[in-house]
């Protein structure tokens, strides 16, 4: 109820940002139906149900990457006087912003079962069907009994995974204590007393200098994944006609080309806050003006906020590349291997994910930064100073991460140019 209300008096862009994760878990839920729409249609082919369910673990990670944005950025669940007035301390407050993320998936998952219902022809005849031929309805199963308690279960896994993830993502933390000797009047050291510890109220970000620990991490896994799905790949066809069937069957997708692209891909989310760290430090090397030093600071300070999104980003920016040059050559000048509608569909919901929580880091940055933009302002900062040093962030970054998405697509795409 508390978070009924809530919603009712948020904010035109809190809502917006609400309706985002509805749509994508109404995408991921649909995705999911669908893969057991075609095992119920398709008892024989248990390899390809299987196939289809895996790949819809990428829209699934993706869904809940937005959905934790998206309470962390949400004002009405943060932690403030009318809370612990009413007695919700940061705990509850992050319980709260859980379930009204899993309240929004349910919806989702509800608009996704009516969809899917529809185009299987259980309501009637579909309008949504493309093509107008009954393909949707084959493709999903249509004339053959669902299992409730597998429809059941499935509806149930997105809100579920993404109300644990957000209460895991915004619990508090009681950061570690740093005892410092204290000497005494003739040199000797003897122990600090203890400090109390404070409990940090949501959700604790990494230090600038903490933010670049992950750095060495993700360039070896993006490392492990390139040489892991070209070892893999030795086998392949020539022509990946099956190779990208997302989602599809696994027959033509070798395992270790999978497992490849997803160290890859994990490599430079895990890789993203360090190298934006580092584009701020390159920003302010040497003897920068006031432009350089202010920009450069800022990305160090916000490597922690906004490096995951884009490293996320630049992954999804990396597998874009490498399945349309991958497409591009197995269909050539006919363009006979087009995208099928359930490809589309994943492709789409992952990419609106991806733009959409890059897009609430940045604003969630921009509000973490208020106060010292207010402070320079005050100092006498012209507004120019401030638009320029955000417009040389932007130009830095795309500097910095789009001769890299190049390089990883062109590795990713070379072993199969045979």
């Amino acid at each position: 109820m508390l978070s009924l209300r809530l919603t009712r008096g948020a904010r035109p862009s809190v809502l917006l940002r609400r309706s985002l994760v509805t749509v994508a878990a109404a995408g991921a839920s649909f995705l999911l139906l669908s893969a057991l729409g075609f095992a119920s249609g398709h008892p024989d082919d248990s390899q390809g149900a299987v196939g289809r369910l895996l790949w819809c673990l990428v829209p699934l990670a993706a869904t809940v990457q937005l959905a934790i944005a998206v309470g962390r950025a949400d004002p009405s669940t943060g932690p403030g006087p009318g809370f612990a007035a009413a007695g919700a301390g940061p705990a509850r407050a992050a319980l709260l912003a859980a379930v009204s993320m899993a309240a929004s998936c349910a919806l989702g998952g509800v608009l996704a079962l009516l969809v899917f219902l529809d185009l299987r022809g259980d309501l009637g005849a579909s309008w949504l069907d493309w093509a107008g031929s009954g393909a949707a309805g084959r493709q999903l199963g249509g004339g053959r009994p669902l299992p409730l308690a597998g429809t059941v279960t499935l509806l149930a896994v997105v809100p579920v995974v993404v109300g644990g993830a957000c209460a895991a993502g915004l619990w508090p933390r009681r950061p570690r204590a740093v005892h410092q000797p204290i000497r005494g009047p003739r040199g000797a050291r003897r122990p600090a007393a203890p400090a109390r510890p404070t409990v940090v109220t949501g959700p604790v970000e990494p230090r600038p200098h903490h933010a670049t620990s992950g750095l060495p991490w993700g360039i070896a896994l993006t490392a492990a994944g390139l040489a892991l799905q070209a070892y893999a790949s030795g086998n392949a066809p020539p022509l990946p006609d099956a190779l990208l069937a997302v989602p599809g069957r696994l027959g033509g997708n070798p395992p270790g080309v999978v497992g490849g692209w997803a160290l890859a891909a994990l490599g430079l989310v895990l890789a993203g806050p360090g190298l934006t760290h580092l584009c701020g430090r390159l920003l302010a090397a040497g003897r920068p003006g006031v432009l350089r030093l202010l920009a450069g600071r800022m990305l160090q300070q916000e490597a922690g906020l906004i490096g995951r999104p884009v490293g996320a980003l630049c992954a999804l920016a990396a597998a874009g590349c490498t399945v349309l040059e991958l497409y591009g050559r197995a269909s050539g000048p006919s363009g006979a291997h087009a995208f099928g509608p359930l490809t589309g569909l994943g492709a789409a919901l992952v990419t609106l994910c991806a733009a959409a929580t890059t897009l609430t880091a940045v604003v969630e940055a921009r509000s973490a930064r208020e106060r010292t933009t207010a402070a320079l302002v005050r100092l006498g900062a012209p507004t120019r100073l401030l638009r320029g040093a955000a417009a040389l962030r932007a130009t830095a970054l795309l500097a910095l991460l789009v001769p890299l998405v190049w390089v990883v697509a062109h590795l990713t795409a070379m072993p199969f140019h045979r």
